[in-house]
């Protein structure tokens, strides 16, 4: 899953326990999430079938968009055979459009479990024949229609001005000569990670994400990944999901990273985020209840929310209150030959940055509803999310191959955190986010 270059940081909690909390997924499956009413969804009486049939449109239309089967590893012969069929992108919306009917006449089933698979079927199968009608049209929707057909969930609609008071702070912060935009750019270079310690700070902070989230999440037994480092790419972290608790883990290194990189990427790509998520679903859905249909992962969907969202936040579980600040000062900024006694003032400035997100949100709204052209995109990137150039044409490149898909990270950690933080109790918000990693829970079923 790409993870954009917009910045992610933890906001306090309280300090957690550390108490090891070796929850069992399939413990928690059978726990039930909410009180509130449900909608009606169909049982499973032909729930493998329409799995089955799901998951060949899900590939066939990954041959026509390169960017949208984020992961397989289902059976080799399913993936042939839906290459097979040869569909043209009209052809996989009006197969899907068919189950979705199909969906609807079954009978509702009493077992929570299966309500939430048929209805997570349900806005997936609609995500798939809303993107293959757009490939068929050859034009993209706006970005509200995208927000709720894609990704089952309406985001906040802001106005740029609503950032100003934001803005205002971080001049107080980084005082200057030069627009806010080039005193930020040169403020933040004095905590890029120098080139020859990348992968030694990477690694550390990978390995802190683990053992954090090892205290509290049984992970399956070998799992493991891979870490690399590439360029030329529109996102700044991809987790690629291989299958077998197997992830290969890609960091983009064409621009300089600074510090508090390390941490968010470490724990969004990997530890508590995409690498955690994915062997959960594996395990307990997939090898324990036999749902495959999780083993393929189309990106332009409502589990993409849930994804995205549960990375982020994952960066706060791991490292509640001032941990990610104390780890980050006492281990790695040494490590990257960094002063620590900067370390506080730059988490002071970072955590004002993250107001931000949400501009980046709001710009990629206009771009793609065609208010604004490509060129006043960029400006307004480097005016409002104070991105230099470079890292605004890299955000313009990821809206343009992934659309609408950066609420994913803001609005989707919104929503994780709602549904995580019921609770003051530190133990019980792992099990709440280990019951929704372990489960076929989207948006409009987080509440059930």
């Amino acid at each position: 899953m790409p993870y954009s270059s917009r910045i992610a940081i933890a906001t306090s909690l309280p300090h957690r326990l550390f108490i090891p909390l070796l929850l069992s997924a399939s413990l928690l499956l059978a726990t039930a999430c909410g009180k509130a009413p449900e909608p009606r969804v169909a049982a499973t009486v032909d729930a493998d079938n329409i799995a089955r049939q799901y998951m060949q449109l899900v590939l066939a239309l990954g041959e026509h968009d390169s960017n949208y089967v984020d992961a397989y590893y289902g059976p080799a012969q399913l993936r042939d055979e839906a290459i097979a069929l040869e569909l043209s992108a009209g052809q996989i919306a009006a197969q899907a459009k068919n189950l979705l009917q199909k969906i609807d006449t079954q009978p509702v089933s009493d077992n929570d479990m299966q309500k939430l698979r048929l209805h997570y079927l349900d806005k997936q199968l609609q995500a798939v024949a809303f993107h293959a009608d757009s490939l068929s049209r050859g034009n993209k929707a706006n970005f509200e229609a995208q927000a709720q057909a894609l990704y089952d969930t309406t985001p906040p609609n802001y106005s740029l001005s609503d950032f100003d008071e934001v803005l205002a702070g971080i001049a107080e912060l980084v005082p200057g000569e030069g627009s806010l935009t080039e005193r930020v750019v040169a403020y933040r270079k004095n905590f890029v990670i120098p080139a020859d310690k990348l992968d030694a700070v990477f690694q550390r902070a990978i390995s802190e994400c683990r053992q954090r989230t090892a205290a509290y999440i049984s992970l399956p037994e070998h799992e493991d990944f891979s870490l690399e480092y590439v360029q030329d790419k529109p996102w700044s972290g991809y987790n690629w999901y291989k299958g077998k608790a197997y992830s290969l883990i890609q960091i983009n290194s064409e621009r300089p990273i600074d510090i508090s990189r390390a941490v968010d990427l470490g724990c969004h790509e990997g530890y508590p985020g995409h690498h955690t998520y994915n062997a959960l679903l594996e395990q307990t859905l997939v090898n324990q209840l036999g749902w495959q249909e999780f083993s393929v992962y189309p990106l332009y969907s409502p589990q993409s929310l849930i994804a995205e969202g549960s990375a982020n936040y994952g960066i706060e579980l791991a490292f509640p209150g001032e941990q990610k600040l104390q780890f980050e000062r006492d281990v790695l900024y040494p490590l990257a030959g960094l002063n620590p006694a900067t370390a506080a003032e730059y988490a002071a400035f970072l955590t004002l940055m993250a107001r931000l997100s949400y501009a980046g949100n709001e710009i990629a709204r206009q771009y793609l509803n065609g208010d604004i052209d490509g060129e006043r995109a960029v400006v307004l990137l480097q005016q409002y999310s104070l991105n230099s150039e470079a890292e605004a044409r890299q955000r313009l490149r990821f809206f343009d191959s992934y659309g609408a898909y950066v609420i994913n990270y803001n609005w989707g950690k919104e929503l994780v955190k709602q549904y995580v933080e019921q609770t003051d109790d530190q133990n019980e918000r792992w099990a709440r986010f280990i019951r929704l990693l372990s489960s076929p829970r989207i948006p409009s079923s987080l509440d059930w």
